[in-house]
C-alpha cells in the first residue's frame, strides 16, 4: 500500500503531511533525517487526500493562535514502546511541558528515560504529537527533529506569546524593510513586540 502526501507551508517552515488508508500517519519537516521516520512503502503526491486537507486546516488554526487541540484520525507506525510514547504525548496538555522522566513514569517504567528519549526523537506525527512540549529536567530545551528554533517558537505560541502566522508576517515586513533600507540601518532591532512575544526578552 502506498502514502499519500501533501506539501504545505508553514512559519516553522514546509512540512510534509503523510497519510494511508485515510489516516495521518506522519508530519515530516523541511530538514528531516531522511531515516527518522521509517515509512515501509513508497510515497505518492495527492493534495485532494481528505486527511491530508483536514490536517493541514487544523494545523494552519493552531499557527494562527485558534486551535488548541487536534481531531484526527492517527496511525502511528513504530514499536510497542514507541507507540506508548506517542501516546503520552498525546494527553500533555495545550500550553503546558513534560520531562523525560516524567513520561517514562507515566508509560509505567521510570528506567526508561533514555529510551523515552529516543522515542520522542522518532515521533512520526510532529506538532500534532506533542514532542515539543518534552523538555530536560532543568527546563533546558533539548534535541528536537525541527530545530530548537522552531521547538521555542512552537512553545511560545502555546504559552500565547504570539500566534505564528502573525510572527511569520512580521518578521517577513521585518526583512523587507532591511532590504529596503540603507545598510547601516540593517543590524536594527526587529520591530516592536517581535523578539519579546517570541523570546521572551
Amino acid at each position: 500500500m502506498t502514502y499519500a502526501y501533501k506539501l504545505m507551508d508553514s512559519p516553522v517552515g514546509k512540512l510534509k503531511l503523510v497519510a494511508r488508508a485515510g489516516r495521518l500517519t506522519a508530519i515530516l519537516w523541511e530538514n528531516d533525517k531522511p531515516n527518522r521516520v521509517r515509512l515501509a512503502a513508497e510515497l505518492l503526491q495527492a493534495d485532494d487526500v481528505p486527511v491530508l486537507c483536514e490536517a493541514a486546516r487544523q494545523l494552519n488554526e493552531y499557527f494562527a493562535g485558534k486551535r488548541q487541540t487536534f481531531d484526527l484520525e492517527l496511525d502511528f507506525q513504530g514499536t510497542a514502546f514507541q507507540k506508548k510514547v506517542w501516546a503520552a504525548l498525546l494527553t500533555i496538555p495545550f500550553g503546558q511541558t513534560r520531562t523525560y522522566a516524567q513520561i517514562a513514569a507515566q508509560i509505567g517504567n521510570s528506567n526508561a528515560v533514555r529510551a523515552v528519549g529516543a522515542a520522542n526523537g522518532r515521533n512520526p506525527i510532529s506538532i500534532v504529537a506533542p514532542c515539543h512540549r518534552v523538555i530536560g529536567a532543568s527546563g533546558d530545551l533539548t534535541g528536537f527533529a525541527g530545530g530548537l528554533a522552531n521547538k521555542m517558537l512552537l512553545l511560545s505560541l502555546e504559552a500565547g506569546q504570539t500566534s505564528l502566522t502573525a510572527a511569520s508576517d512580521v518578521q517577513a515586513q521585518a526583512s523587507a524593510q532591511a532590504v529596503k533600507a540603507p545598510a547601516k540601518r540593517a543590524h536594527r532591532a526587529p520591530p516592536p513586540g517581535v523578539q519579546s512575544s517570541l523570546f521572551g526578552n
